[in-house]
């Protein structure tokens, strides 16, 4: 019940921050965007997205997951549902902003919730599940959103997929219970307390750090898709909406299918060879070389080629960053997992910030060729960032209680 909660509210988050994208080609004649414009707009998003999520980690660990989720949800589906009266660029920029301030909050949330209910072994399963539902709510989202536009304008697609957060909220509240002590633990049925670590201690640590600079380093390749691939299709690949309405949502099955896969490899993996290092190391890599896709992106001959392309890499971040996020849990108790997915996040936010704004400004000078060959760059440099700052995946002892 609880992961399939976490997966519904997923899907819900990604069809509100999958509207403008989706939408880009229209709102950007509507209101006369470039490309640099248009990359301010997401960027307000990104932005402050990044800047809350640290904080919502350290909010969960405090306030615990239901109310924290609450707040959450709360704030995005009244900023998306906001969008549909936006009038122009400073508009759009601000909403997009506070739908960030509140979409910060689900990462932190989920990955500490899944900490708390899942033994060590179902975790990366767990995370898998919850990033599937990140993968399925832009397949999902792509034709929903532009039948919504073709049947009730644009505008009523963003009161529409606003309100849908506030149908799961009841939800939320009806069935995760008020107290977190019914949270599941691999060596005891029940868990009481998952007291918070202090930042500081966190900081200390080599390995808090290979997970915010692998996050800070590989997530902007996940962004560049997201927030471009709409633009991309429809400037290079010359795609109107109904095109992008039959085959957009591709990739974003294929990113699903690697969430789910890279969560049962590495618990697989685990089951077999009760080594969390080699299961979660092995799982990482092999997201790693599919992400590799990305280089025949750039050179790709025909639409059908850059789609199968681009859904081989989203396949790979997928399977990679469902791995990345559990680590917090394999090193530290439960009471850190918030915080470290809250830097985490950020990390990843400022990231995909300064690549965001980065293909706004290559596109409008040069072609998206650059864009895609550096993002495949990044995914490596991820990795390796990540495994040598980290060293083995094992428990942390004396850190925290739990």
């Amino acid at each position: 019940m609880i992961i399939a909660l976490i997966f519904l509210g997923t899907i819900i988050n990604y069809f509100d921050r999958l509207a403008l994208p989706t939408l880009a080609p229209v709102l950007r004649t509507e209101f006369h965007l470039t490309n640099v414009q248009y990359a301010w707009i997401a960027n307000s998003f990104l932005l402050v997205y990044a800047l809350s999520m640290f904080v919502w980690g350290a909010v969960f660990d405090r306030i615990g997951n239901r109310l924290g989720f609450a707040i959450a949800v709360v704030l995005w589906s009244l900023a998306e549902m906001g969008t549909g009266m936006a009038r122009g660029m400073t508009s759009l920029c601000g909403l997009r902003g506070l739908l960030g301030l509140g979409e910060s909050g689900n990462w932190p949330g989920a990955t500490r919730t899944i900490a708390a209910w899942f033994p060590a072994r179902q975790r990366a399963l767990g995370m898998g599940i919850a990033n599937t539902g990140a993968s399925l709510g832009p397949a999902l989202a792509i034709p929903f959103i532009i039948w919504l536009r073709d049947d009730f304008g644009w505008r009523a697609v963003f009161l529409i997929t606003g309100a849908m957060g506030f149908g799961w909220l009841i939800l939320w509240l009806a069935l995760y219970p008020k107290t977190e002590a019914r949270a599941i633990n691999a060596n005891q049925p029940e868990t009481p307390v998952h007291p918070p670590v202090p930042w500081p201690v966190l900081l200390r640590r080599r390995e808090v750090w290979g997970i915010i600079m692998a996050r800070f380093l590989g997530d902007p390749i996940w962004w560049l898709y997201v927030n471009w691939m709409p633009l991309y299709l429809a400037d290079v690949r010359g795609f109107q909406l109904k095109e992008l309405k039959a085959s957009g949502w591709v990739p974003y099955v294929a990113a699903a299918l690697g969430a789910l896969a890279g969560g049962w490899c590495s618990g697989y993996l685990l089951r077999r060879t009760r080594d969390v290092n080699f299961a979660r190391k092995f799982a990482i890599s092999v997201g790693t070389i599919a992400m590799l896709a990305g280089f025949a992106t750039a050179y790709a001959s025909s639409t059908s080629a850059a789609i199968v392309w681009m859904s081989i890499t989203l396949f790979g971040f997928q399977f990679w960053v469902g791995n990345v996020q559990t680590l917090p849990s394999d090193y530290l108790p439960v009471g850190a997992v918030g915080s470290i997915a809250g830097f985490a996040g950020t990390a990843a936010g400022i990231g995909a910030v300064i690549f965001t704004f980065s293909t706004g400004w290559v596109v409008d000078h040069f072609s998206y060729t650059p864009i895609l060959i550096t993002a495949a760059l990044l995914a490596p440099l991820a990795t390796g960032a990540l495994f040598w700052l980290s060293g083995p995946v094992r428990r942390i002892e004396g850190i925290g209680a739990g």
